[in-house]
This record gives structure tokens, sequence and C-alpha cells, in this order.
């Protein structure tokens, strides 16, 4: 079977780098995609979501932020502000930050709260849930 590299940037750097991945699928603002060895070129917008991607007959889980995907047919590279392995993500941390966005978002009723912010923050803390359930 072909496979196709795979390499997930943050504005640290590189948080993973794979060259033998045998599917890679991804959130896009349009929906799910899934890329195999020899894709067609194309780049994409990402939403908050997961990636995972099967190597060796397993799936590796990622939680990323939005951002962008460059699709090659021997490469893709994830552009995202952040990145975490499901089995990275401290879920005590992600349930607090989802409490915590969930009252500024009731407080957005009362106050001058920033209600997209508190909506990304609540975006971001549920998908890294999510995703830790794939430890």
């Amino acid at each position: 079977m072909s496979t196709i590299a795979l390499d997930v940037v943050t504005p640290n750097g590189s948080v993973f780098s794979e060259e033998d991945c045998e599917i890679i699928i991804l959130q896009t603002k349009q929906g799910e995609l899934g890329v195999m060895a020899g894709h067609v070129p194309t780049v994409a917008a990402l939403k908050i979501g997961s990636l995972r991607t099967k190597i060796d007959g397993q799936f590796e889980y990622f939680a990323v932020t939005d951002g962008f995907v460059e699709i090659r047919p021997e490469k893709v590279t994830v552009l995202v502000q952040a990145g975490e392995f499901a089995e990275d993500i401290d879920t005590d941390r992600a349930t607090a930050a989802r409490e915590r966005a969930e009252a500024l978002l009731q407080q957005a009723r009362d106050e001058k709260v920033d209600r997209y912010r508190a909506d990304l923050a609540l975006q971001r803390a549920v998908n890294r849930l999510d995703v830790a359930k794939h430890k």
C-alpha cells in the first residue's frame, strides 16, 4: 500500500512528522476530508476538530485548532495554532477550560463579554475532551 507523509506545524515548529501514513482524515470548513497517497493538490481551511491518521494499521488522534492544510500527492502539511496528541491531553484542564468558557457565555447575556472568543474557547475545550476519549 502506498503511504503519504504528514507534518503538523504550529508557530513553535513541527509537533508531529510521519513519513508512512496510510490515510489522513481532517476536519475542513467544508466537511471531513480523507487523504491518501496520490491525492490531487489541494489547500483547505481547517476548523477546530480532530485529525486522525492511520499508521501501521493503528489510528493516531490529535486535537487541532483551526488553520490550513496543504495537500500534495506525496505529503500533507497541516498549519495550526496548536495540536495535541490524544494521550497528552490533560482532561482535568480541558474540563476546567470548558466550564470557564460556559460561564463566560452565560455572563455574555448580561455584560460586555467577547462572545466570539468565549465560543472559540468552548469549542477548543470540547474538542480536546472528545479527542482525549481515544487515548
